[in-house]
């Protein structure tokens, strides 16, 4: 069955420092252009990741995040102690200066002087280095990265299912209008000869028999559409057998829909008949809306 380019997968897995989180969206590509929206991988796994997607979604504009929710403790700030200490020494020693030119401002609270140093911005660190994602991990991180590409995939498949019911019904319809088109062919002829012969007689000639019926044969040679249906008949055949048989017909199915359109084209040109132009733009109506939904199909 089809798959869908669009797709949506996610997946979570909590490790010894927090949740990880991976989301996985996909839309209709002519390739495989994935982006990795995400600092928390490896640069060193992330071509094993991008050849992973690849080779898991074929094609597609794909986009990968990764998010981290530390836990409690982790996000906790650190004091820098080093700092806190430098700061102290500072502000002791110009106190003690203070109180040796100002003997009566007495001596500064060491408890107070403490919490002012920790209200100074720099002495939290809260850009601790922390590798999430290490070799420790990476096994489990790996296996979460599979399972949000599962989703997705099933995603794509149900999405396919739709697609499939959708572009065979528009082939089944062109199939139908065939019959219509025939329909009309006898109409068709006879109104092609009596143009012929009242053309004729505007321009008073008498019509000899056999010159009419050279010029009979001549013009629904040239307006005979015949082949236009066998050919267009077996688009369709190749069509529904590529849909059913190819795992990703995307790119091929687009192929044979040109082909159709050109035997559409042709018939329309060739009508000279207002009953089957009509049944062309409807032909053509279906036509576009197989050739948009190609687009999407993997």
């Amino acid at each position: 069955m089809i798959q869908s380019m669009t797709g949506y997968g996610k997946a979570e897995t909590t490790l010894e420092s927090g949740k990880l989180t991976v989301e996985i969206r996909s839309l209709n590509g002519k390739s495989a252009d994935i982006s990795i929206k995400t600092q928390l991988l490896p640069k060193d796994k992330e071509l094993a990741v991008r050849q992973l997607i690849a080779q898991r979604l074929q094609r597609g504009n794909i986009d990968f995040f990764m998010t981290f929710e530390a836990n409690a403790a982790d996000t906790a700030k650190e004091i820098n102690p080093d700092l806190v200490m430098a700061y102290f020494r500072q502000i002791m020693a110009i106190n003690t200066r203070i109180n040796s030119e100002f003997p009566d401002t007495g001596n500064a609270d060491s408890a107070h002087i403490l919490g002012t140093i920790l209200r100074f911005p720099d002495v939290m660190d809260t850009n601790r280095k922390q590798d999430i994602i290490d070799e420790s991990n990476w096994e489990q991180v790996s296996g979460c990265i599979n399972e949000a590409l599962d989703k997705i995939c099933e995603y794509r498949a149900a999405e396919g299912k739709s697609l499939y019911a959708d572009v065979t019904a528009k082939v089944k319809n062109i199939l139908d209008f065939i019959p219509q088109v025939e329909a009309f062919e006898g109409e068709r002829v006879a109104a092609i000869k009596e143009k012929l012969i009242s053309r004729l007689d505007e321009l008073a000639m008498g019509a000899d028999s056999n010159r009419l019926e050279q010029e009979m044969i001549y013009y629904l040679e040239k307006l005979d559409i015949n082949e236009e249906k066998v050919r267009l008949r077996q688009h369709c055949k190749y069509f529904m057998e590529t849909i059913d048989n190819d795992p990703y017909p995307g790119k091929k199915l687009g192929f044979i829909a040109q082909e159709m359109g050109r035997e559409i084209n042709t018939t329309g040109s060739k009508a000279n008949h207002s009953g089957i132009q009509k049944i062309v733009v409807r032909m053509k109506d279906e036509l576009e809306k197989i050739k948009e939904q190609s687009l999407n199909i993997l």
